[in-house]
């Protein structure tokens, strides 16, 4: 099952003389359980994409795809709605709430979807990441390695089919990135989520399935990762 695809897709920012085209005739798909890896040099259009793929965005040309849901045509509540139920996203940052706890931060998805039982599958995702002990400490009581588990509860926890990855492991250690890297290809293997992950790691790249290349906002080549 298709659970991203991108037509044909451009993005431009500014306009007249100020226009710039970050993505060009972008297409792409991405299907349940797959593990791809999106690479290319800074400034070749991979944040733009993740945008656009995470409801974050529309393009200026083309279609963008979340399921069967076309993001152009939806208001912005549509939009909140596909972010909040449909798309996960890991950030090289982390990104955690430094004022909540560790379960606090994992159930914030859940509680602003106004979901039950909140609390109880936050802990269920902490359990899934090896991290349940860690329930009640605050985010600078825990190792990067730590903060990027719970950030990865956190994406899971409203059980997306689409999980968004900035360098997920740009602010790690060898053998930490191998623990978050296993993570990943558990989340495509054993829940069956799409994953699509922008890095510049060859061990990331070597571990997907599949890459795609862009360059200067095109696709260049895909290829087994």
């Amino acid at each position: 099952m298709t659970v991203l695809r991108l037509e044909d897709v451009s993005k431009d920012y500014g306009s007249g003389e100020q226009r710039v085209r970050a993505l060009d005739g972008v297409s792409l798909e991405v299907r349940a359980g797959e593990f791809v890896a999106l690479v290319g040099r800074s400034g070749c259009g991979k944040s733009t994409l993740l945008h656009l793929a995470g409801a974050m965005d529309v393009p200026t040309a083309g279609r963008v795809w979340i399921g069967a849901e076309d993001t152009s045509q939806l208001d912005d509540s549509g939009l909140v709605r596909l972010r909040r139920e449909v798309v996960g996203h890991i950030f090289q940052s982390f990104e955690l709430l430094p004022t909540l706890t560790v379960a606090e931060n994992v159930e914030l998805p859940l509680l602003l979807c106004g979901a039950r039982h909140a609390r109880e599958r936050a802990l269920e995702c902490l359990r899934w990441v090896e991290l349940q002990e860690l329930a009640r400490r605050m985010p600078h009581q825990l190792s990067g390695g730590e903060m990027q588990r719970v950030a990865i509860a956190r994406a899971l926890v409203h059980g997306p089919r689409l999980l968004l990855a900035d360098e997920p492991t740009g602010n790690l250690d060898t053998v930490t990135s191998n623990v978050i890297l296993s993570l990943m290809r558990r989340i495509a293997g054993e829940r069956g989520t799409a994953i699509l992950m922008a890095t510049h790691s060859l061990e990331l790249i070597a571990a997907a399935g599949r890459s795609i290349r862009l360059r200067d906002g095109r696709v260049a080549a895909e290829g087994a990762g």
